[in-house]
């Protein structure tokens, strides 16, 4: 079968072909993908630098997909944790890991959507308790993560979100989408703060696609601007798009009710991300969360891999949307 292939950590991954993978357990079937999102996950697992990541090659990359059943099902999955990922013409699907989607869903919309917005859906109504009338204040809002978790923050019941990031022509687009107020990162660090300490001081939620010298940044900025520092204050660490590290003064956890947790892969059992995925699903299907995916041929995974997008747009590959000739062009 064909598929996107990575045989070096330093290239981009190349359409070829490939052994199509084989059902083992009875859970397992296999399924024709339709489509599977190119998300930043799938780009640090192909380049080897994800903290999942086992070095093993050649590797399929695509950790979630929508495919086909051969009973004609139609299914959004997240793919076992084996060298055989998603974008490909066929994968692997265990039945305990996918979710049945309503006929007439569009796959392309799915794939560009769920994980993305998977990550601060899971955390808000898993890793904390998100009370009607709550704020929420996203750190890194224009990405493509940040700007559906501003619609889900407010689709969830949250009635002040703040949305925090650096792109200025993605936070003009944050208050349509639910976003209160927005805040620039750029400029002066000493009026970055005071903006987002006076726009965000009380918020209940942050949610946190930054970390590094943003993270480090904001913390005291908000914790010295609460008008009650005792008022729990969950800050969920979900990306880390700004650094990997950052530094904690210890006075920061004792002078104000801070609660720092991470929500992905190990501080969430499989099971309880899969429970949550049939309405995030349903949300996305019914239109209530804004998608704009842009659907490229799995045959040009190659210029997909560096192709540039517009504000608030995803990468979709789409294996049976290949080009007559583009079989051929591994040749």
């Amino acid at each position: 079968m064909h598929a996107a292939v990575v045989r070096s950590f330093d290239t981009p991954p190349r359409f070829d072909t490939i052994d199509p993978p084989q059902p083992q357990g009875e859970h397992e079937i296999l399924v024709d993908v339709l489509a599977a999102g190119l998300h930043p996950r799938v780009r640090s697992g192909a380049n080897g630098s994800h903290y999942t990541s086992d070095g093993v090659l050649p590797l399929v990359p695509g950790i979630d997909a929508v495919g086909r059943s051969a009973q004609g099902e139609l299914l959004y999955f997240v793919a076992p944790d084996t060298a055989l990922g998603t974008m490909a013409e066929q994968a692997v699907v265990d039945r305990r890991r996918a979710i049945t989607l309503p006929p007439g869903t569009d796959p392309v919309a799915v794939a560009a959507a769920m994980n993305p917005a998977m990550s601060s859906w899971v955390a808000l109504r898993r890793r904390v308790t998100l009370r009607p009338g709550g704020s929420v204040l996203v750190l890194g809002a224009t990405g493509n993560a940040g700007q559906l978790a501003v619609q889900i923050a407010k689709h969830l019941g949250a009635t002040q979100v703040v949305a925090a990031g650096r792109d200025p022509e993605r936070l003009g687009l944050l208050g349509r989408l639910g976003a209160d107020e927005t805040v620039s990162l750029l400029g002066d660090p000493e009026q970055v703060a005071d903006h987002l300490g006076r726009s965000a001081g009380d918020m209940d939620v942050v949610i946190d696609y930054l970390w590094g010298p943003a993270a480090e940044a904001a913390m005291p900025a908000l914790l010295k601007a609460r008008s009650e520092r005792s008022k729990p204050l969950a800050w969920i660490q979900i990306g880390s798009m700004a650094g990997a590290d950052l530094t904690l003064p210890s006075y920061l956890l004792r002078a104000a009710n801070l609660q720092i947790m991470g929500s992905g892969q190990g501080s969430l059992s499989t099971a309880g991300i899969l429970a949550e995925l049939p309405s995030l699903a349903a949300e996305i299907a019914s239109g209530t969360l804004s998608v704009n995916p842009l659907a490229i041929p799995l045959a040009q995974v190659e210029q997909a891999w560096n192709t540039p997008t517009a504000p608030g747009r995803r990468i979709v590959l789409t294996p049976g949307n290949r080009p007559a000739h583009a079989a051929d062009r591994r040749q």
